[in-house]
């Protein structure tokens, strides 16, 4: 009778996803029909750092890993995407303080290849720096990963024959669209699903749970966390690259600590190792962010005029963060997970549960 049931529960889980999978393709469809080009980029930008929420949680929600290099590995993406994607005409215009490396003139590549090459290099990278830094732990870590991301930020300002130095690259393709970002992002939960429910998923949440009990059990567990935070950075290589196709012009000043922090407001706000959360986090972050605008322009009321003060957003922003971590610590989701089951609970005679299942 249980075999017949969970039958019926798979059935049905599958159909509702399928579901919200066609109304999300349906929104998308609408979208640049019923709404402006500037909540269309915000809508993209949901998904972007959705994506780069998730790749963040991978490595300090899930595996334990606390990195504060992430603007790193989304710079290498945003560059070797853009001088992928690049024509050779472009590159010779654009290189005009130094010309552009032989090696790389003539490489060109369609923008699918271009986002695997992004995520690849920045997983190589990722694997390279994990190999002496993982050996350290806590704030250590996020302080060696901290200056891996701006040791390669003063290396994009000097390498102006690759990167173009301070000057940036300008006229990247347009090639983010909807479709695009919303797509990789569900490729993205997807592949995260299968990969914490996989034989690496539970050996990677009992290395992060409790580290010398795993290796009691044979574990090798410097080789799963090395693993686990070249994945993180292969999702932050794709992420970059989606940004720089959206916003078509990167820069070393793009890629500063602030970005890092603003992924982690995602990770944290949502919850740490909650896929769901980091979803939930990117769409109030990035909303958030955009609204809180209006407080860095002059406002009138009545006869009291109030200046504009930049850079208030982000201050009114950090402390409702800091609100958020003194009074829930866990995030809106904490380490449960969306499921069908809590979903049909809130409409059913059951009693609702709390939320989801632990990840």
């Amino acid at each position: 009778m249980s075999g017949m049931t969970d039958k019926k529960n798979a059935f049905r889980d599958n159909t509702m996803t399928l579901l919200a999978i066609a109304a999300l393709a349906v929104f998308l469809w609408q979208a640049p029909r019923i709404l402006d080009g500037y909540k269309v980029r915000i809508i993209n930008l949901i998904a972007i750092n959705a994506i780069l929420g998730l790749s963040l949680n991978f490595i300090y929600g899930i595996g334990g890993m606390f990195s504060l290099g992430h603007a790193g590995f989304m710079a290498i993406g945003a560059y070797v995407s853009a001088i992928l994607i690049l024509t050779p005409e472009q590159k010779i215009a654009m290189w005009f303080l130094d010309p552009i490396a032989p090696w790389l003139l003539n490489l060109h590549a369609p923008f699918l290849v271009s986002l695997l090459a992004a995520g690849f290099f920045a997983a190589f990278f990722g694997w390279l720096i994990s190999l002496p830094v993982l050996r350290l732990g806590g704030d250590y870590l996020g302080i060696a990963t901290l200056g891996f991301s701006e040791i390669l930020r003063v290396l994009i300002m000097n390498l102006t024959p690759i990167t173009n130095g301070s000057l940036g690259i300008k006229g990247i393709p347009a090639h983010t669209s909807l479709w695009m970002s919303y797509g990789i992002l569900v490729a993205v939960v997807f592949g995260t699903v299968r990969i914490m429910n996989s034989n690496f998923g539970n050996v990677l949440k009992a290395v992060r749970d409790d580290e010398v009990a795993a290796k009691t059990m044979g574990i090798d567990t410097f080789r799963t966390r090395v693993l686990a935070f070249s994945i993180g950075c292969f999702g932050g290589g794709i992420g970059g690259a989606l940004m720089g196709n959206l916003i078509t012009t990167i820069g070393p000043t793009m890629f500063t600590i602030a970005q890092t922090y603003s992924i982690l407001m995602i990770v944290v706000i949502g919850g740490l190792g909650s896929i769901t959360g980091s979803i939930i986090g990117a769409v109030l972050v990035t909303t958030m962010l955009e609204w809180l605008r209006f407080v860095e322009n002059p406002l009138t009321i009545g006869s009291l005029n109030i200046p504009g003060i930049p850079g208030m957003r982000m201050v009114i922003f950090s402390v409702l963060l800091i609100a958020v971590i003194i009074f829930r610590r866990e995030g809106i989701m904490g380490m449960r997970e969306f499921s069908w089951n809590w979903f049909f609970s809130l409409f059913g005679s059951s009693k609702p549960t709390k939320g989801g299942e632990r990840v």
